[in-house]
């Protein structure tokens, strides 16, 4: 090799030493600008994926981000054969296809053809400037300084991302929607010829506006992709027949109230979630049907969770997101649950071991200190069982077991649960009137704890969010306590108008409670299997009373509907807890466990003076005993195992325990057991 040839070499290797200096300065000093990229719209998806609802970014673009992955590979195909045939092989500018365009300009004195590539198209919608030589040689620099940092399929994803697609619409899935109403994975060989047309001039290709200007952009693209084999004759035959669309479609609009929530919490993000779209959208067609049948077309909230995971799979806070007061998130909405609460109170009562479903309750009347609690019928029943108590939502008795359990310690349970109970502005958490619904909950929460009966009595806030940790579950009562209530719950009478469950569910042992608020604002039911718990609500947003409309029957059949669409199980076989304590009635209990009475008011309230408690009778057929009491206001009135006794003169009618109470005219009471031996 003579000198000058080497000093050609060396002088190569310096300027090519300079240039690469000079590049990697420059591009160290003027990164790419993926700021609009990165901008995009909130995606609030189902655990599947699958979008819910999107929100537009802050200049008011539908951006969804989308990749390769997204979109369907014929689209793909036509894509680079129209747009940039060497897009896989240059290294971001085509000198072939700029020598050929320049060539065209020269000889005919107008461009004829362009030679963007996809990589300076991705440039522009990145750094937008009006079109020019100089803007020309900035998009092929930054062509270049795309490739050189990132991947092909990086780049097609700015594109796939930031291509116009005529007025608010940006990128192939955003338009996917809006013109076909489906994800660009699906695309017909039409559909896909369109959405390449429209980014060469958005506003006159786009369907919405200018019909024949996109079904003439559209052809000319399946017409390059028939003649350079991407498509064959018949497919294109039939690609060319098929009708552009007329109007834009709304981007789907899923669970929005959770939607907006997420979106608040995350904006610009992809936000994965727990539920399922296809039992998103039939509970929510199931509650606009239910309210298209009620007169005064109240609002309908719902939320299911699966047992199993604990994440919520259906979330519909109303019927009508657009009318009045449609807006306020009815999931989240604090109410009053009525006696949907009870289950709750009797599962820690159950759980100590001082109440058992087959104890005795006296559902009398009884005061505590200024409030005297009545059922909703305004009655009474007795002695019952705590079975039928439940059952019936009696509430006195319920009362009575909070009593027993303790308001604090039950509010204290409901917040280890999950839940965030609201309580009057007087009530410092010591109020029985929690047993009636004083406390208000929402119905995500009442859901939570519904759930975590289900579970044997381990409760965690329900899971909204796959990208969070999944809460860790608490044990707040034993399982034997939760397999009680469940069993108690699963026998409740069921609503008019079903004598039976249908087909479709008897093959669940579905477990439901009711509530009803005072002045009837908020009627409610929930219900839980083995794999689902679901709550709803109904009522007005605002308050509105709704006279004679009770839980079980305006929310009940709802969630028994809503039972029959979600997916089939079989936990009829669920064998109880090994604790469960089996008895045939309430005198084969533990004498702690046989009876649930009033406390005597301690301030005059009537005091048993005869017979004593625990008293041993040993009496002679037909013989009567003479009954006496001490204290009480006004005229005393006696009961024998919950039955009403004319008089103060009782005669057993057989021998064994007996229950004998006495309540005053202020509702306070006093009882006591004794055990009636015949004589020979």
């Amino acid at each position: 090799m003579g000198p000058t040839v080497k000093r050609l070499v060396v002088s190569a290797a310096l300027a090519i030493a300079v240039l690469t200096t000079v590049a990697l300065a420059l591009d160290r000093l003027f990164p790419p600008d993926l700021s609009r990229y990165q901008a995009r719209s909130t995606e609030i998806v189902d655990a599947n994926g699958r979008l819910l609802r999107a929100f537009t970014t802050t200049d008011g673009k539908w951006r969804l981000g989308t990749t390769i992955e997204d979109v369907d590979p014929l689209y793909l195909a036509l894509l680079k054969i129209y747009e940039d045939r060497r897009f896989d092989s240059h290294w971001g500018v085509d000198p072939l296809a700029a020598t050929r365009a320049a060539g065209q300009w020269l000889f005919r004195g107008h461009i004829v053809s362009g030679a963007s590539t996809l990589s300076m198209q991705a440039a522009r919608l990145l750094e937008p400037r009006r079109r020019s030589l100089v803007s020309k040689m900035i998009q092929s620099a930054r062509a270049l300084q795309l490739e050189w940092r990132y991947s092909k399929q990086d780049i097609l994803a700015i594109y796939l991302t930031l291509a116009p697609m005529g007025g608010n619409l940006e990128g192939v899935r955003a338009a996917s929607l809006a013109y076909f109403g489906k994800e660009p994975k699906q695309l017909s060989a039409a559909q896909a010829a369109l959405l390449v047309a429209i980014p060469q001039s958005p506003e006159r290709r786009r369907p919405d506006r200018t019909h024949r200007g996109a079904e003439m952009g559209r052809d000319r693209v399946l017409e390059r992709g028939l003649e350079h084999g991407v498509i064959d004759r018949a497919l294109f035959q039939r690609a060319e027949s098929e009708a552009v669309p007329y109007r834009r479609l709304a981007l789907p609009m899923n669970a929005p109230h959770l939607a907006a929530w997420l979106a608040a919490q995350s904006p610009g993000q992809v936000v994965p979630t727990t539920l399922r779209l296809g039992l998103q959208s039939s509970l929510a067609d199931l509650l606009r049907d239910e309210r298209g049948q009620m007169a005064d077309k109240p609002d309908i909230a719902l939320v299911a969770i699966d047992n199993r995971t604990g994440g919520v799979v259906a979330w519909v806070s109303g019927s009508d997101y657009f009318g009045r007061a449609g807006q306020v998130d009815l999931v989240r909405a604090h109410r009053s649950p009525g006696s949907a609460l009870k289950p709750l109170i009797y599962a820690l009562a159950f759980d100590d071991r001082t109440l058992h479903p087959e104890s005795l309750v006296e559902d009398v009347p009884v005061r505590f200190k200024d409030w005297l609690p009545r059922n909703f019928d305004r009655g009474h029943q007795g002695m019952v069982t705590a079975r039928r108590a439940l059952q019936q939502s009696l509430n006195v008795p319920a009362v009575l077991a909070l009593e027993r359990v303790g308001p604090q310690r039950f509010l204290a349970t409901l917040r280890a649960a999950g839940a965030a109970p609201v309580l009057p502005p007087s009530d410092n958490g010591a109020s029985l009137g929690m047993a009636l619904g004083s406390a208000s909950v929402s119905p995500l929460e009442l859901a939570g704890l519904y759930s975590g009966l289900a579970n044997g009595g381990l409760f965690a806030p329900p899971q909204i969010r796959r990208d969070r940790p999944r809460p860790t579950p608490v044990r707040l009562v034993g399982p034997a306590a939760a397999w009680y209530v469940a069993d108690v719950l699963a026998d409740a009478p069921l609503p008019e108008g079903f004598a039976s469950l249908p087909v479709a569910l008897r093959e669940r042992r579905i477990a439901f409670k009711t509530g009803t608020s005072a002045g009837f604002k908020d009627a409610w039911a929930a219900a839980f299997s083995t794999n689902w718990t679901v709550v709803v609500w109904v009522g007005h947003a605002d308050g509105t009373t709704r006279p004679g409309e009770l839980g079980r029957a305006a929310a009940l059949p709802i969630v028994l509907k809503a039972f029959d669409r979600l997916p089939a199980e079989d936990n009829r076989a669920a064998p109880p807890p090994s604790d469960v304590l089996r008895v045939a009635n309430w005198r084969d209990l533990p004498p702690r466990m046989r009876v649930l009475a009033p406390v005597a008011d301690m301030a005059g309230g009537p005091r048993i003076a005869y017979p004593p408690a625990d008293a041993r009778l040993e009496l002679r057929p037909h013989e009567a005993i003479s009954l006496a009491a001490l204290g009480g206001d006004g005229r005393l009135r006696w009961l024998i195992d919950g039955r009403p006794l004319d008089g103060t003169r009782w005669t057993p009618d057989a021998s064994g325990q007996a229950r004998v109470a006495v309540v005053d005219e202020a509702g306070r009471s006093s009882a006591v057991t004794v055990q009636i031996v015949r004589r020979p």
